[in-house]
């Protein structure tokens, strides 16, 4: 089974807007290995060491799920919700959920009506969010509202299933596994002697539009940044190789290639991995990346970026799929990259011709 830590980030809920409880964890984690630890009036926790030193390393992994906000109760006492990032409706239907009110969660399910009930039609058509409800087993709408409130958020249950060959089946691998990767990097950086100072961000509402790491990063002002986020696994079936390229389980790390990573820093992840015998991936991305590196990388001046990224199948549903050796080895490569950068390396981009 995961560490304490990664089970303890797996099992804590906090959707965009709602990540109080999940950055607990993350502060009590990087508490046992420095004494820099903040929180800034975003909700983005920084971890920090060597503080003094005159380069700056920002790593960033965000701790938001996607969840969903309790908009309405009818006068059934159902609870009628918004999404909070992005679902795929048939994978949401017949989910076991938790409402997350002021006294604790509560447990719920969402669906619609059965099969036998459904015309010809919707049976052929996905059902829209408003056409959705969920059920926590009131009779009632004054009973709902004694226990429900406007804007509670709503999660799957949390769950970890450890199934064969060290892979892990889970909600929430997007982005608590990136979490793990950059904490547990910190703190092999921190039983050491960098040159830089190394702060690394557990970020919010990335699932709404990077909010968390375009705010992080301004106050960081990082020199470099490494953004940590899962990525699309194409080894099983229905994904077209072709288009998205063989990214596969547990063959390491992904490292991304294109206008969103900087040439310098790219190379220098690929010759930390191979000095260290870390297995690597590479992915081509021709466009901004989906995720913080996006902001991180035109954040204020610009910022030499690069994108590690851990391999997912069924991303963005509660069985999000990924391999523990994945996420060792980039916490071992972060770490490995983070040493060897000194103040003499520019990451300028530069033509060399070979």
């Amino acid at each position: 089974m995961p560490d304490q830590f990664l089970t303890d980030l797996l099992l804590t809920p906090g959707t965009s807007g709602h990540e109080q409880k999940i950055q607990s964890v993350v502060r009590a984690f990087a508490s046992t290995f420095t004494p820099d630890v903040t929180t800034d009036v975003h909700g983005n926790v920084l971890a920090t060491i060597n503080g003094s030193a005159r380069r700056t390393i920002l790593l960033d992994a965000h701790c938001d799920q996607i969840g969903l906000i309790v908009r309405h109760i009818d006068n059934f006492g159902f609870l009628r919700v918004n999404p909070v990032g992005g679902w795929d409706m048939q994978i949401l239907l017949g989910q076991r959920l938790l409402v997350h009110t002021a006294s604790g969660p509560v447990p719920g399910v969402i669906a619609r009506k059965p099969i036998h009930l459904l015309d010809p039609d919707e049976r052929k058509s996905v059902p829209k969010m408003k056409e959705l409800w969920i059920d926590i087993g009131s009779t009632s709408e004054s009973e709902t509202r004694s226990i429900v409130s406007i804007g509670d958020f709503v999660t799957p249950e949390p769950c970890v299933r450890e199934l064969r060959n060290g892979r892990l089946a889970g909600v929430a691998m997007d982005d608590r596994t990136g979490i793990w990767v950059i904490m547990n990097a910190l703190k092999k950086i921190a039983s050491q002697k960098p040159s830089s100072r190394v702060v690394a961000v557990s970020a919010v509402q990335e699932e709404i539009g990077l909010r968390g790491a375009i705010t992080s990063s301004y106050n960081v002002n990082p020199d470099i940044a490494i953004a940590v986020d899962v990525t699309h696994a194409t080894d099983c079936p229905g994904i077209d190789q072709n288009e998205f390229g063989r990214i596969e389980i547990g063959k390491g790390p992904v490292l991304v290639r294109g206008p969103n990573a900087n040439p310098k820093v790219f190379d220098l992840l690929v010759k930390q991995a191979k000095e260290h015998l870390i297995p690597f991936q590479i992915n081509a991305l021709g466009c901004p990346a989906s995720n913080d590196g996006a902001a991180l990388q035109v954040s204020r001046g610009g910022c030499a970026t690069g994108l590690v990224t851990i391999p997912n199948r069924y991303m963005h549903s509660p069985v999000e799929l990924v391999a523990e050796s994945d996420l060792e080895h980039a916490a071992d490569l972060i770490a490995a990259f983070c040493m060897a950068v000194n103040d003499e390396i520019s990451f300028i981009p530069e033509f060399s011709p070979h």
